[in-house]
Formats: C-alpha cells, sequence, structure tokens
C-alpha cells in the first residue's frame, strides 16, 4: 500500500506524487500480469522469445 503524506494541502501535487510512486514500483505492471494465470512453462517461452527479440536488436543496431 502506498502512503502519501500531504503537507500544505495541496491534493494536485499529492495526486501526483502518488503516481509517480505507483509507476516507479511498477504497481499497474504488476496487477495486469496477475489478473489471469499463466502456467510457469509459458512464462519461460515468453520470457525465451522475449531474450530472443532483445539479442536480435541488439546485433542489427
Amino acid at each position: 500500500m502506498l502512503i502519501i503524506k500531504i503537507e500544505d494541502g495541496d491534493v494536485s501535487r499529492a495526486l501526483k506524487k502518488y503516481k509517480k510512486k505507483v509507476q516507479d514500483t511498477r504497481l499497474l505492471q504488476q496487477l495486469k500480469k496477475r489478473k489471469e494465470y499463466t502456467k510457469p512453462s509459458v512464462r519461460r517461452r515468453n520470457e525465451i522469445l522475449k531474450a530472443e527479440y532483445k539479442s536480435k536488436k541488439n546485433i542489427s543496431n
């Protein structure tokens, strides 16, 4: 749970800080991943494909 302390009572500044914290902790990405279950074999396959894509991209540059 993220906690933001408001010092001056400025809600817009607190909201901006909250959004920044959510983005830094990658909370939304975790929630999207957990939305549905992925089998470990599928997860491993996706990691391998991602690594292959990155290596091809690095070789071409």
